[in-house]
C-alpha cells in the first residue's frame, strides 16, 4: 500500500486504459468491416428493380460511414465538454451497437427482408452514418481520455496503444470475414450465400465488442482534467492519487487548476499555429493515402494477381500490428518527430515502388512488397503518433475544441481520400501511388520544420509553450 500512496497502483492505470483502447478496437473494426463485406452488399443491391446500383452508388455505400465520422469529430468537442470525456464514450459505444445491429437487418419495420431496394439502400447507409458517428466520438475522446489520465512519462506510449487497438480492431475484422467466409467455402452456393447473408453476418460480428464497450466505460473514471473543469476537486485528486500516488498528486492537482479554464477561454487564445499543425498533421495523416489501401486491400491485390487476396490482407493485417508495437515501446525513447519523419520517407519509397511496377514489367512481389512496406511505415509513424500528437498538442483550456476541429479536417480528408481513390486507381496506378509519394515527401518536411516535440512535457507544460509562443 506504501508503495501505491507514492507511486501509484499500475494495474489501476492498466484496467483504465485496456477499457479506453477498445473505443480504438472499434474504430478499426468498424471502418475495416466494409472491406470484406462490399462485394457481397454491392451483388446484392445490383439486384435491385427499381433502381441501377452504379458504381457511384457503391463507392458513396462503402464511403458513407466516414460522413458519420465528420458528423462524430464535430460534436465531440461539444459533447466532451458538456457530457464529459467517459459519458460521450458510452454515447459512442450505443452508437457502434446500433450500427451493428441495423447493418445487418436494415429491412427492420419498414421492408421485406432480402428485397434490395433504393429505400433499402438509404437505411442501410443511415445505419452505416450512425455508426460513423460513434467512430467519429471514439477517434477523438478516446485519445484525449488517455492523455488525460496518463502520467506525462508514460502518456506517448499509452495513448499509441490507442491505435494499436485500432490496427488490432481491423486485424480481427481480416480474421472474421475470412472465417466467415471459408465457413461456408464447401457449399456450393457460397457466392450466393455471401451475396445474400455474408455481408450481414460480418457487420453484425461488431455487436458484441460494442456492447461490451457500452457496458464496461460506465466502470472506469472520469478524467481528473474534466473533474477540475467541473470544480470536482476531490474526485480529480482521488483519481489522480490512484495513478501516481498522493504526493505527485497534490502536485499535478495544482497545475491542472492553473491551467483549466476551458469555458471561458476562445480557440485561439493561444494564436493560430497551435490549431494549424494540429488540424495540418490530421490532414497529412489522410492524404498520404493509407486508408484507400486499408479500404480496398483485397481489391488492390487481385489487381497485383494475387489468387487468395484475403489472407494476403490478413498477413498484411499481421504486419500492421508488428510495427505498431515499434511505435508503442519506442515513442517515449525516440521521441514523435524522428518517428515521423522515418515514416513519411519510407512511405513514399513504399508508394513510388508501386507506382513504377504500374509503367514497368516487375514480378507481382514487388508491388505487393511495395504494398507492405508502405503500410508497414505508416503503422510506426503516421497511424499512433498523429494520435499522440492531437492528444497532447493542444492546451488544457482548449483541447475539447481543437481536438474536434483537428479530427473532423481528418475524417473530411478520409473521405475525400476514400472517395477518390478507386477512380483515380483505375484511371491511372502509377499516377495514384506516385502522387501519395510525393505527399509523403511533403509531410516529412512539414514535420521536420514546423512540428514542435512533445516527449516527455506534461499537458499543462504543453500549455505553458503555446501562452509563450503567443
Amino acid at each position: 500500500m506504501s508503495e501505491y500512496k507514492n507511486n501509484g497502483n499500475p494495474l489501476y492505470l492498466i484496467s483504465i486504459v485496456l477499457v479506453a483502447v477498445l473505443g480504438g478496437l472499434l474504430f478499426g473494426y468498424d471502418t475495416a468491416v466494409i472491406s470484406g463485406a462490399e462485394k457481397g452488399l454491392q451483388a446484392f443491391f445490383q439486384g435491385a428493380t427499381d433502381f441501377v446500383y452504379t458504381d457511384g452508388w457503391h463507392g458513396f455505400t462503402t464511403s458513407s460511414a466516414l460522413i458519420g465520422c465528420i458528423i462524430g469529430a464535430l460534436l465531440s468537442g461539444r459533447l466532451a465538454q458538456r457530457m464529459g470525456r467517459k459519458r460521450t464514450l458510452f454515447v459512442a459505444g450505443i452508437l457502434f451497437l446500433l450500427s451493428a445491429l441495423g447493418s445487418y437487418y436494415p429491412e427492420f419495420l419498414f421492408f421485406s427482408k432480402g428485397a434490395a431496394s433504393k429505400s433499402l439502400l438509404v437505411a442501410f447507409n443511415c445505419y452505416r452514418i450512425l455508426g460513423g458517428v460513434g467512430v467519429g466520438l471514439a477517434s477523438a475522446i478516446c485519445p484525449m481520455y488517455i492523455a488525460e489520465i496518463a502520467p506525462a512519462r508514460k502518456r506517448g506510449r499509452l495513448v499509441s496503444w490507442n491505435q494499436f487497438a485500432i490496427i488490432f480492431g481491423q486485424l480481427v475484422v481480416y480474421f472474421v470475414n475470412f472465417l466467415i467466409i471459408r465457413s461456408h467455402a464447401s457449399d456450393p452456393d457460397v457466392v450466393a450465400w455471401t451475396n445474400a447473408i455474408g455481408w450481414r453476418v460480418m457487420f453484425v460480428s461488431e455487436a458484441v465488442p460494442a456492447g461490451l464497450f457500452a457496458l464496461l466505460i460506465l466502470l472506469v473514471p472520469e478524467t481528473p482534467r474534466y473533474l477540475v473543469l467541473c470544480r470536482n476537486n476531490d474526485k480529480a485528486y482521488e483519481v489522480l492519487s490512484k495513478i501516481n500516488g498522493e504526493d505527485h498528486a497534490r502536485k499535478i492537482l495544482l497545475d491542472i487548476i492553473e491551467t483549466v479554464k476551458e469555458e471561458r477561454e476562445s480557440l485561439f487564445s493561444y494564436g493560430v499555429l497551435v490549431i494549424f499543425i494540429g488540424c495540418m498533421l490530421s490532414v497529412f495523416q489522410q492524404i498520404i493515402g493509407i486508408n484507400a489501401v486499408l479500404y480496398f486491400a483485397p481489391r488492390i491485390f487481385e489487381s497485383m494477381g494475387v489468387s487468395n487476396n484475403m489472407l494476403f490482407t490478413v498477413i498484411m493485417g499481421i504486419i500492421n500490428i508488428t510495427f505498431t508495437l515499434v511505435a508503442v515501446f519506442t515513442v517515449e525513447k525516440l521521441g514523435r518527430k524522428p518517428l515521423l519523419i522515418t515514416g513519411s520517407l519510407g512511405m513514399a519509397v513504399g508508394a513510388l515502388c508501386v507506382a513504377l511496377s504500374n509503367v514497368m514489367t516487375l514480378p507481382a512481389l514487388v508491388p505487393v512488397m511495395g504494398i507492405m512496406v508502405y503500410s508497414a511505415c505508416f503503422m510506426f509513424s503516421w497511424g499512433p503518433i498523429c494520435w499522440v500528437y492531437i492528444s497532447e498538442l493542444f492546451p488544457n483550456t482548449i483541447r475539447s475544441q481543437a481536438t474536434a476541429i483537428a479530427v473532423a479536417f481528418q475524417w473530411i480528408f478520409n473521405f475525400i481520400v476514400s472517395s477518390t481513390f478507386v477512380p483515380m486507381y483505375t484511371r491511372s496506378p502509377f499516377f495514384a501511388y506516385a502522387l501519395y509519394g510525393v505527399i509523403c515527401l511533403v509531410a516529412a518536411v512539414f514535420v521536420w520544420k514546423v512540428v514542435p516535440e512533445t516527449k516527455g512535457k506534461t499537458l499543462e507544460e504543453m500549455t505553458a509553450l503555446w501562452r509563450a509562443k503567443n
